[in-house]
C-alpha cells in the first residue's frame, strides 16, 4: 500500500492571464524618449491645463461705456422679468376672483352657495377612464409650442 504523502501530486498554479510573464513586460530599451514625443506631450499639456486669459484692459471711455451699456442690459432685462411677473400675477388674481365669485354666488335653481365652485373644481367627467388631464400630459410653459397640433399624427 502506499502512503497518503506518496499519492499527492504536486500542482502548479496558473495566472489568470494566459500570456508569459516576461512577454508581457515592456523591455527597458523602449524607455528612451524622443524629442518630438516631449514636443508633443507639452503641447498638449499646454492646450489642456491652459491659464485664464489676463483680464480685459480698457481705457477709461472705453470702459464708462461698456459699464453704462452692461448696466442698460441689466436693467432691461429687470424690466422684462417685472414686467412678466405683474402679468403673472394679474393673470393668477384674476383667476383669484373669479374663483371667489363661484363660490359665494349661489347655485341654479334650488342649489346651495358655493355648488357651482364646487362643479367646477370637479372636472367629473371631462377626461376618460383611462385619459389623463392636459395639466399633467404636458409641461407647462409660458410660450406655444411650434407646432401646435400634429394633423399627420395616426395611433
Amino acid at each position: 500500500m502506499s502512503t497518503p504523502a506518496a499519492t499527492m501530486a504536486t500542482t502548479t498554479t496558473r495566472s489568470l492571464s494566459t500570456t508569459a510573464p516576461l512577454a508581457a513586460r515592456k523591455a527597458k530599451t523602449d524607455s528612451i524618449i524622443n524629442p518630438e514625443y516631449i514636443a508633443r506631450i507639452a503641447n498638449i499639456r499646454q492646450h489642456l491645463f491652459a491659464e485664464a486669459p489676463p483680464a480685459l484692459r480698457m481705457a477709461r471711455n472705453r470702459h464708462l461705456r461698456h459699464w453704462t451699456i452692461h448696466r442698460a442690459w441689466l436693467l432691461l432685462q429687470r424690466q422684462q422679468r417685472e414686467a412678466r411677473e405683474r402679468e403673472l400675477l394679474r393673470i393668477q388674481q384674476s383667476m383669484y376672483t373669479a374663483n371667489e365669485q363661484l363660490r359665494t354666488s349661489a347655485g341654479p335653481g334650488t342649489r346651495e352657495e358655493g355648488w357651482l365652485y364646487r362643479v367646477a373644481q370637479e372636472k367629473k367627467g371631462i377626461y376618460g377612464p383611462s385619459a389623463v388631464p392636459i395639466e399633467y400630459a404636458r409641461y407647462q410653459s409660458e410660450t406655444p409650442a411650434r407646432q401646435a397640433w400634429n394633423h399627420e399624427w395616426k395611433r
